[in-house]
């Protein structure tokens, strides 16, 4: 498989022109084609995207959890490379909205939207490499929502205030990684408990018998549309929801000490979710929108849940949290986005990673209601965030 992936470094520079979603800047030098795929992908972003808060084709500024996925990414990056152009990107987009007090701007903590607490990983990043206490002050005001964050009977947070009594798996990464190295470095050693609670919720509640999967929402009162009478479940696994708690499970047990009592339980349950997620891996390595129905006709290969998979398989075998036998779905992963998804402008060397679902949720106004149609019928694009981020991430662990 290592060969393989060898081999498939030729890929991305032979690769059809990317989909125009994004103005390039076709007049610069042409990017080295020759770097690692981490690196690649990092210049190709800063290329369409000259300053951070225009990821994902922002036209105004705002705070957001994926320019806090792709930074975290960009951290990381940053880490491997030492360079400082990465660093200014990121601090540039922070500095922009964190004030002198630690105040935020265009967040609002009376929304308690669990997706804008992702953002604040990137805080504590920043916390530490200048020592400014404007970004600890920022980030105890995120850890503030967490407090008066609404909850359900058992303790779960709701994914936002406006969707009353629902767990989505997307929300255990918006929250749960912040939230235990937070507790780590500023909490009370008992308040990870809180943490793994909101994973064993998600065990308890979202597991569909038949596939061995988490469904992608859960509604505590079924009041929802989407939401099963009898279990509270939505209809479908929808790839990126199981991208975004396969993530987020490994992170936290990155975080997390092996000592703690629930530690243990968490890394049996990761290795459960992926055992089963690599038995729906596409022959070509990556992972349809819609998971277990690869034969229904309009589904397709998705680019985000691929990469978030296959940045979490890759991380846990090299946290040793999975046994070394997985390594090989990771770079298989990896190959399957080279092979399928990446494309590369001729003029610059810029690359894309296509086949982004750029939306998912559920409920809503209009109103989504979880079905297979729905799914499909989102809208798919080149270089969404939230399938960029977790592709330099997955290349990154791939590099280790």
């Amino acid at each position: 498989m290592r060969k393989l992936l060898s081999s498939l470094l030729m890929v991305g520079t032979m690769a059809l022109q990317p989909l125009a979603h994004a103005k390039e800047n076709t007049t610069q030098t042409a990017l080295d084609n020759t770097a690692k795929w981490s690196v690649r992908m990092a210049e190709s972003e800063m290329v369409r995207f000259p300053e951070a808060w225009m990821i994902d084709w922002d036209e105004e500024p705002q705070w957001d959890y994926v320019h806090g996925l792709n930074l975290l990414a960009f951290s990381r990056l940053y880490e491997k490379t030492g360079d400082e152009r990465y660093f200014k990107y990121i601090k540039n987009y922070y500095d922009r909205f964190v004030n002198s007090d630690g105040s935020i701007k265009t967040y609002d903590i009376n929304k308690f939207n669990i997706d804008m607490i992702n953002p604040g990983k990137v805080l504590l990043f920043l916390y530490d490499q200048t020592g400014d206490s404007r970004y600890k002050k920022a980030a105890d005001l995120l850890r503030s929502q967490l407090t008066e964050h609404p909850r359900t009977q058992e303790g779960g947070f709701w994914h936002k205030k406006r969707y009353p009594n629902q767990m989505w798996l997307d929300g255990l990464y918006m929250g749960a990684p912040f939230y235990a190295e937070y507790l780590l470095r500023y909490g009370k050693p008992d308040g990870l408990n809180d943490v793994f609670t909101q994973f064993e919720l998600i065990e308890k509640h979202l597991y569909d018998e038949k596939t061995g999967l988490p469904r992608h929402g859960w509604d505590e009162s079924r009041e929802q549309k989407w939401s099963d009478s009898e279990t509270g479940l939505s209809p479908h696994h929808w790839g990126r929801a199981l991208g975004w708690y396969a993530m987020a499970m490994v992170d936290v047990l990155d975080i997390a000490p092996a000592h703690h009592p629930k530690y243990n339980w968490l890394k049996k349950r990761f290795e459960n979710l992926i055992t089963q997620a690599v038995k729906y891996q596409d022959e070509t390595g990556a992972w349809y929108q819609v998971v277990n129905l690869a034969e229904r006709k309009g589904n397709y290969l998705e680019g985000s849940a691929t990469a978030m998979l296959t940045y979490a398989i890759a991380r846990g075998v090299n946290l040793h949290v999975l046994p070394e036998s997985f390594r090989s779905h990771a770079e298989k992963g990896f190959a399957g986005m080279l092979d399928q998804m990446i494309s590369v402008d001729p003029a610059n060397n810029v690359i894309s990673l296509n086949q982004i679902c750029a939306v998912a949720g559920l409920g809503g106004n209009p109103y989504r209601d979880g079905s297979f149609e729905y799914y499909i019928g989102e809208p798919v694009r080149a270089n969404d965030a939230k399938g960029v981020g977790p592709f330099i991430l997955a290349a990154l662990e791939l590099q280790k």
